[in-house]
């Protein structure tokens, strides 16, 4: 359980990365409208998107750690918080999802262009803004309450003498 929740800080910026340099292909495809920034856009999304799968499945265990400590060392940790940040990083999951799906219809209908084409970007837009959500309340998690860092770790270790070996379990 522990080891997946390890990898969360690391697996969510390739999700964030990959998301956010689709919009910025999407962007390119809208301005210079060539087929190769389409094709790019969609290949890019569904990285992102297999990225964003990656770190909900890694902040699920990372979840479940936190809550292990908060219910077994009485460790102070902003489960609401936990909960809203998991929420929106659904909500973002979702909507690229979504947005991957319509962007293949569309493509394979050709009709990529025009009215679509401003539409699809105003929904990679919007999916940015979830992106920035997910990651302001992961960030508010990390720095403010010292979620999934050692700290909350060593806190236990020196509170609970000779149990140190007990969280490796």
């Amino acid at each position: 359980m522990e080891l997946l929740a390890s990898y969360h800080p690391k697996v969510v910026h390739f999700a964030v990365g990959l998301l956010t340099t689709y919009i910025l292909i999407e962007l390119l495809f809208l301005i210079f409208k060539k087929d190769y920034l389409n094709y790019s856009a969609n290949l890019i999304l569904f990285l992102g998107i297999l990225g964003a799968g990656a770190s909900m499945i890694t902040g699920n265990q990372a979840f479940h750690y936190a809550d292990y400590l908060f219910e077994n060392f009485d460790v102070k940790i902003p489960l609401g918080l936990i909960d809203e940040h998991e929420n929106y990083a659904t909500i973002t999951m979702f909507w690229f999802l979504g947005l991957l799906l319509v962007r293949i219809y569309l493509t394979i209908k050709k009709k990529l262009k025009g009215v679509f084409q401003i539409i699809v970007f105003v929904l990679a837009l919007t999916g940015g803004y979830f992106i920035y959500q997910t990651g302001e309340l992961g960030g508010k998690l990390v720095y403010e309450h010292g979620v999934g860092t050692k700290i909350i770790e060593h806190g236990i270790e020196k509170s609970i003498p000779g149990e140190s070996n007990q969280l490796e379990e």
